[in-house]
């Protein structure tokens, strides 16, 4: 019999480099046995991604801890070329000087992309990590970020994600920036926090944390933001602590296409002297959610009217209502419905789905208003929180009894 090809060891360089990168980092170094030719294939790997699963599970935290640190370390030292990623996902390393060294090591090979996701701990970014000034993508969480006087920022970064990150506010403006090629930016579980946002090149915002003050400075190609806000347990403090207004948040964002704010976003645009008409329509806004909106506070139902009749393009529209009084309440001396309202029509409009509907006053007020505006509505989609039957059912009929200029317009009611 002649001898056998071997097809594994023949394979164009390119289809090795793809079944490699397909793989985890611990089943790439296992392709080593399969052929003198494979054996240190993976060591050229521009991706590297490493977390608990690259070694054997143990019960003993130290044991695993130990064995990571080996499986890492070796990987570098065995490593050949550019290193363009390195990401680190886990629980059990949150304070080890393997850390810093792996990084400095990083900093010496052209790292585009850094991903560390370390559990709760004392770890202080090292000051290496501002000489990798070809990242494109830092992602950071549980750590300590403090540049040195001589950092200038990231020219090439595109992507930044901070997750529970120790750093003074004044550092994250910098460091917003000092960054002009920003697209990407999450900034999640911060305290108290004021920031003003400066990244003419940003096109996605997410936020989640504790924020006193946002303010969008020069941001004019955002696309999506999504915030979702948390207050002080003095509301009044809260109030006091900003005075920036619907206006002053979104006045500056004409490209936006996506809008989503969750729990107390639309309380914190409520915020400061009621601007009236607004100076901006938002003509590519096609998607709207806000979530926990008090329709017994008129100043929300008022932000939420001016964003929908200044999106003449929307096209699906979110909103849940806050189930309980949050917030002290004032009489209102004039009906929000009664205004130029009717006046405005939502041409694109074709999804509404409300939740937590109370049947209160504004809350039906606001429906009667989509149902009066959109001819092109489709579905309503009604969510009620009420737990009495027949106050159900009383809501449901009035509802249905609200003229609508859509002939394809229907309403499906759901159980909460």
């Amino acid at each position: 019999m002649g001898e056998s090809t071997d097809f594994i060891s023949d394979l164009p360089q390119s289809i090795i480099e793809n079944i490699l990168t397909r793989l985890s980092i611990r089943d790439a170094i296992r392709t080593s046995v399969l052929s003198s030719k494979w054996r240190y294939k993976w060591s050229t790997l521009t991706d590297l991604v490493f977390d608990e699963k690259c070694v054997s599970p143990s019960n003993d935290r130290s044991v695993v801890e130990t064995s990571l640190v080996r499986f890492i370390t070796g990987v570098l030292l065995l490593h050949q070329g550019p290193i363009h990623k390195f990401q680190l996902s886990t629980s059990f390393l949150q304070c080890r000087p393997d850390v810093d060294q792996w990084l400095l090591f990083l900093s010496r090979n052209g790292i585009k992309e850094l991903v560390l996701e370390l559990g709760e701990g004392e770890f202080r970014v090292p000051s290496c990590l501002f000489s990798c000034l070809k990242l494109t993508r830092l992602d950071l969480c549980h750590c300590e970020f403090d540049p040195p006087r001589y950092f200038k920022g990231f020219s090439y970064l595109k992507s930044l994600n901070l997750h529970q990150i120790l750093v003074a506010p004044e550092v994250i403006e910098s460091l917003i920036s000092g960054c002009p090629l920003l697209e990407f930016l999450s900034l999640s579980y911060f305290d108290s926090l004021v920031l003003s946002i400066s990244a003419p090149n940003l096109m996605y915002l997410s936020l989640d944390g504790e924020f006193k003050d946002i303010f969008l400075e020069n941001t004019p190609k955002l696309v999506a933001i999504s915030v979702s806000m948390y207050m002080h347990e003095d509301v009044m403090d809260f109030e006091q602590s900003s005075d920036y207004s619907l206006v002053k948040f979104l006045g500056g964002v004409p490209l936006l296409e996506k809008l989503v704010g969750y729990i107390y976003f639309t309380k914190y645009l409520s915020i400061g002297d009621d601007p009236g008409r607004l100076p901006i329509t938002y003509i590519h806004l096609k998607t709207i959610e806000l979530y926990q909106v008090s329709f017994e506070d008129a100043n929300e139902v008022l932000v939420l009217l001016r964003l929908v009749t200044h999106s003449p393009n929307l096209k699906d529209l979110k909103v849940s209502a806050s189930p309980i009084q949050l917030f002290p309440l004032e009489e209102e001396g004039f009906d929000l419905f009664d205004r130029e309202y009717f006046d405005y029509k939502l041409p694109r409009l074709e999804t509404v789905k409300m939740t937590d509907v109370s049947g209160i006053r504004n809350e039906l007020e606001f429906i009667r208003f989509l149902l009066g505006t959109s001819p092109v509505l489709e579905t309503i989609i009604v969510t009620s929180s009420l737990s009495d039957k027949d106050a159900k059912m009383d809501m449901v009929v009035e509802l249905l009894r609200y003229p609508r200029i859509s002939p394809r317009a229907q309403f499906i009611f759901l159980q909460d």
